[in-house]
């Protein structure tokens, strides 16, 4: 009897922690293509200007073709090459999955969006892509899966140079925008917009997608004990049945 309650409580431990792993990755995709789907909005409000990185991938778009999301998946690669000859690892999953799907998703919001025409239009559009690219960010980070190629790429110059994140961080992206900037990227109030403002959404997005996140897992093990419970209450019902 020992063993068999054992047993059954190594399978209950096993099917809670798969159901918890399923939910996370559930928002670490889910939170990825929101994040696509907000990059997406910006740069078809592109006149207002947009991200450094995307500043950088438009640019590369408009001067050797291929299309922004396959430039995204480039930059992503050379980005993840580097980080990890640097730290002699492999990426983890969740780098390589952030990297190819923001860049497809990207490329399939663009083909299905359409152009915002007047200039109103472009600005609420902007300003909703900049607070939807935010809660994606919050929503993929918030189950710790696996940080983004350019993020890794931060943390090993970080460890190079001895540098400040916030210091390295910006470095990053002031070289990143003024290459996009050379190729002809979109430029504008919108890019300063999202260097001023997108971190200060992610700060209110970020404990909001782990809040969600963590009532998503704690709702499932409560539905998993009512489910028994109420299991066990047939079982008793049908047994005082047949004594009677």
């Amino acid at each position: 009897m020992g063993q068999s309650k054992n047993s059954q409580a190594q399978i209950i431990r096993k099917q809670s922690s798969f159901r918890e792993l399923m939910i996370r990755w559930s928002f670490f995709v889910i939170g990825l293509i929101i994040l696509a789907f907000g990059i997406s909005l910006t740069i078809q409000a592109e006149m207002l200007g947009i991200g450094p990185w995307d500043v950088f991938h438009v640019g590369l778009n408009k001067q050797f073709g291929l299309t922004v999301g396959t430039w995204s998946i480039i930059a992503g690669i050379v980005v993840v090459g580097f980080t990890s000859a640097v730290t002699k690892s492999f990426p983890q999953i969740g780098t390589i999955l952030n990297m190819l799907l923001i860049g497809v998703f990207i490329d399939v919001f663009l083909f299905i969006l359409p152009d915002p025409q007047a200039v109103w239009t472009n600005i609420v559009v902007f300003v909703l892509g900049v607070v939807v690219l935010a809660y994606g960010i919050g929503i993929y980070v918030a189950p710790e899966l696996g940080a983004g190629p350019r993020d890794g790429l931060m943390l090993v110059i970080r460890d190079l140079t001895g540098l400040s994140v916030q210091w390295v961080r910006n470095g990053i992206e002031i070289i990143v925008f003024l290459l996009g900037w050379m190729l002809g990227g979109p430029v504008g109030v919108g890019t300063i917009f999202i260097a001023f403002f997108l971190g200060t959404i992610v700060g209110y997005s970020l404990p909001q997608s782990k809040k969600l996140l963590d009532y998503c897992i704690q709702r499932g093990e409560r539905d998993e004990n009512l489910n028994k419970r109420s299991l066990r209450s047939n079982h008793h019902d049908r047994s005082s049945q047949k004594i009677r």
